[in-house]
């Protein structure tokens, strides 16, 4: 089998795949680099890497593209980390900030905005790194696990996967694992074997990135409460629904 070059994202929710990329012993012939989400659609777009984790909003700009796997990162509730924070409550907001790192969230929210919350605020895109930092924002969007330090600076705390389900009666995907091309049969075997193997092992997948943990934070409970990692078909009903509203 040819070198998998694989492309992912640096985030808590990822852990799990990323521990059984690397530990499972399944996948070996493989490289791996770690971004933002935004970058990984980029890479794959680029043609960088093989197969990357993709922010779904992303999905039209790619072109042809195959799902690889029975996973991604989905909510079927809270997710806790992809969250509207404001000053003011939701019918006061003018103005809304928007995290750099993820499109797909930046996406979700204007529809939310247009289509369930009907308000029209201005939007403010922020540049890398500026969303942990933006502390006088009247409301800001942000991702990540940036989102377990910043949170109280904010009265009012709106759980964006929360809303989305509220809105439709559907669970949402944030991102999926993609190809352009399709790959061979063996390597999407593999491939999915060891992110398999990841994600039923999250509490060793827990203490093999202790180091890297958000401080103060149940983090086996995010992952095994918050996110949800199959891709089923009430996701895909769901992120369907959503590349309609974008289109």
């Amino acid at each position: 089998m040819e070198l998998l070059r694989i492309s992912a994202v640096s985030y808590l929710n990822t852990f799990p795949f990323v521990y059984g990329l690397k530990e499972s012993g399944m996948l070996t012939n493989y490289s791996l680099s770690l971004d933002v989400p935004s970058l990984c659609a980029e890479q794959l777009k680029n043609s960088n890497v093989d197969l990357a984790l993709v922010p779904v909003a992303a999905l039209p700009e790619i072109g042809q593209y195959h799902f690889v796997s029975d996973y991604c990162i989905g909510a079927v509730g809270e997710v806790k980390t992809v969250l509207l924070l404001s000053k003011v409550p939701m019918e006061e907001i003018k103005r809304i900030c928007l995290d750099f790192d993820s499109r797909t969230s930046v996406e979700l929210v204007k529809v939310l905005a247009r289509r369930y919350w009907h308000i029209d605020p201005v939007w403010e895109k922020l540049k890398p790194g500026q969303a942990e930092s933006q502390p006088d924002a009247e409301a800001l969007v942000a991702i990540g696990d940036k989102t377990f330090g910043i949170r109280e600076d904010f009265p009012y705390v709106y759980d964006l996967a929360s809303e989305w389900v509220n809105f439709t009666g559907l669970p949402f995907v944030f991102a999926a694992w993609v190809s352009r091309i399709k790959l061979e049969d063996e390597a999407v075997d593999l491939f999915t074997r060891a992110i398999a193997y990841g994600v039923s092992h999250k509490r060793e997948c827990i203490a093999y990135f202790r180091d890297k943990l958000p401080p103060s934070e149940n983090c086996l409970g995010y992952l095994e409460e918050n996110i949800s990692f199959e891709f089923d078909k009430r996701k895909k009903e769901g992120l369907s629904l959503f590349l309609s509203y974008l289109r």
